[in-house]
């Protein structure tokens, strides 16, 4: 491990855009692989039968990896997350510490809502659409989807991702923060990828329900 970390520090130093963009995209189709395996065993122990009869058929419902899926959702990750990320944080930082204190309440709490009121609404606009787009549906499913995983995406990644950056601009130093926020990345692309594979989830109807509401106030 040790060997490693050394040589990630050194292509870090020596080429930190590029180590980004390859260190987002193996770990956002690891995190797409953790997403439909997370999906298809939730799935498969819900319709369970309560007997524990052998189905025949049991074999063609073993776990099997989307490697398409896996490599647009890496795709993502080398195109979008690496690079963008990269000099999102590098001039995040560099802007916010001209007017604060470092590591200053008002210079944690600026970089907090920055990075969830403007980066993460347009990764996740991103992230659905491209996926969305590379998957073969047309704009108007894309939209559609996009309507339906939007809003939760939003809201449950609101309440883990403030607590995450926190810890991120407080503690960690500069130079490891990219690398702090990939490694939640594993996670993170792991929840997109399960959101979007969800499809139209019951629970996904407690969100839109609201638009729903909004939409015959309107009407009235």
């Amino acid at each position: 491990m040790r060997r490693l970390w050394r040589w990630y520090q050194q292509c870090l130093a020596s080429h930190p855009v590029r180590t980004q963009v390859v260190s987002s995209g193996i770990l956002w189709g690891l995190g797409d692989i953790g997403a439909q395996a997370v999906t298809h065993y939730s799935a498969s122990s819900s319709a369970r039968p309560h007997h524990h009869a052998k189905n025949p058929e049991e074999k063609d419902k073993e776990f099997k990896i989307d490697w398409k899926r896996v490599g647009i959702t890496s795709s993502f990750g080398f195109a979008f997350v690496g690079p963008v990320g990269h000099y999102w944080y590098e001039y995040l930082d560099h802007f916010i510490r001209r007017r604060y204190l470092p590591n200053s309440f008002k210079f944690v709490a600026s970089k907090v809502a920055a990075d969830g009121l403007l980066f993460g609404p347009v990764d996740l606009l991103l992230f659905f659409s491209y996926v969305g787009l590379a998957s073969g549906r047309s704009v108007e499913q894309v939209k559609d989807d996009v309507k339906r995983d939007f809003v939760p995406a939003l809201v449950l990644g609101g309440t883990i991702w403030p607590a995450v950056q926190i810890a991120n601009f407080r503690f960690v130093p500069v130079r490891y923060q990219l690398l702090y926020v990939n490694l939640f990345c594993l996670l993170d692309s792991c929840f997109l990828s399960w959101i979007e594979q969800q499809g139209d989830a019951s629970w996904k109807q407690w969100f839109t329900s609201f638009h729903k509401i909004e939409d015959q106030k309107g009407k009235v």
